[in-house]
């Protein structure tokens, strides 16, 4: 019977899941390439069934604790002036959802996981799987052998890799790249955001409650573009080229990427894949189904994934032909549906024309005169509450 799994990645959806294992009577191991858990981050959503996720793990009340605080946002133009504003309570939200740093549900969920193996600034180089165990080989580490190994490392998983093949075979691109770090604070913001956008291109900066300086974001529309998603050196000239031209702070922020202690660069792009499983070896949350930044859902996935994988195990005594079957089946029209919403997402946030640009700031101008109702979107509504977490009775 399964006992000992390795899980590859401790950023949320890997702790999630050894929390859930352990509940379960199984034995996990965490793999970790940084050599902590990884602070800062960006503002993540925690809505719907993810909540339901956090209140069974006992972690809501920590979650709520850790709120960004987050008041509203305003449009300016490239000299600064307040194009429109609206208040956060305008935006879409539901009425338990939760706003936080992405660091702080990681240290969150590791803080509840005390006691579970972690083995960090390591990563798995080789798997072979038997017809009873996966034998793991570790850049550091002495090779090892669990019943199963979960991948539960991202966007760039070296577990899917491994085990399902090329990175490219998997993934779908949505049209933009994106840069978020640490910055100071230099427009003086509480609890807010301020954003300017041309046709294509959205350059922002925020302050939570939680923050001591502020977050850059800088977002833009391309062609899919080549570089080291772990070299920045590959990244900050593709950040120049597109933002070379653009006025407001943009400036600032380009030279601020330059020192930041946690400089982030990517594409957006989804996982899409027909299968999450292959023999002894799964995927879980971004690895094997992530929506994006663009969705908004990133986060929920991982944590409603890891909930409903263990589950499937539990319930299944162990064999993993039936519980990663289960699993597939419970969470298959979940991830559809948050996907989705991910194209809605790059509308709002980096309209690629002027008229889209001046159709969203308008939507942004009306936001206080409609019914709350109008304001709130029922497709991420349903999107975030679209499965059954009802426990299962074990074979």
């Amino acid at each position: 019977m399964t006992k000992t799994i390795l899980i590859s990645g401790a950023s949320i959806a890997g702790p999630a899941l050894a929390f859930w294992l352990r509940e379960h009577g199984f034995h996990p191991t965490v793999v970790e390439r940084s050599p902590a858990i990884r602070d800062g981050g960006y503002a993540i959503d925690v809505r719907g069934a993810a909540v339901t996720v956090a209140e069974r793990m006992g972690i809501l009340t920590d979650l709520r604790e850790a709120r960004t605080g987050m008041r509203g946002m305003t449009i300016v133009d490239g000299d600064g002036r307040d194009l429109a504003s609206v208040r956060m309570d305008e935006l879409v939200s539901g009425p338990d959802d939760v706003e936080l740093m992405r660091g702080a549900l990681s240290r969150i969920l590791h803080e509840r996981t005390d006691g579970v193996e972690y083995v960090f600034g390591d990563s798995i180089t080789a798997i072979e799987q038997g017809p009873d165990a996966v034998r793991v080989e570790f850049e550091r580490a002495e090779p090892r052998e669990f019943d199963l190994v979960i991948g539960a490392d991202g966007l760039h998983s070296t577990v899917r890799r491994l085990a399902f093949g090329p990175e490219s075979d998997f993934t779908r691109y949505l049209g933009f790249h994106v840069s978020i770090f640490s910055t100071e604070n230099f427009l003086g913001l509480d609890r807010w955001t301020t954003v300017h956008n041309t046709p294509g291109r959205l350059a922002g900066l925020y302050r939570a409650r939680t923050d001591r300086g502020a977050k850059a974001i800088l977002g833009f529309a391309s062609p899919r573009l080549r570089f080291d998603p772990r070299d920045p050196s590959t990244q900050l000239p593709l950040l120049d080229k597109a933002f070379r031209d653009e006025r407001w702070i943009v400036p600032q922020l380009l030279e601020a990427a330059r020192n930041a202690p946690d400089f982030y660069f990517d594409s957006i792009t989804q996982i899409r894949m027909d299968s999450w499983s292959r023999g002894r070896v799964a995927l879980v949350g971004d690895a094997g189904y992530g929506p994006s930044p663009l969705s908004g859902q990133g986060s929920s996935l991982a944590l409603v994934g890891a909930y409903v994988l263990a589950r499937e195990l539990h319930a299944a005594d162990g064999d993993h032909h039936w519980a990663f079957r289960a699993y597939e089946r419970e969470m298959r029209n979940f991830v559809a549906l948050n996907q989705k919403i991910a194209t809605d997402g790059a509308k709002t946030l980096i309209p690629k024309t002027r008229t889209g640009l001046w159709l969203r700031n308008q939507m942004f101008r009306l936001m206080p005169h409609l019914p709350k109702t109008a304001a709130l979107s029922k497709n991420v509504e349903r999107a975030a509450n679209a499965i059954d977490l009802r426990d299962r009775v074990p074979r």
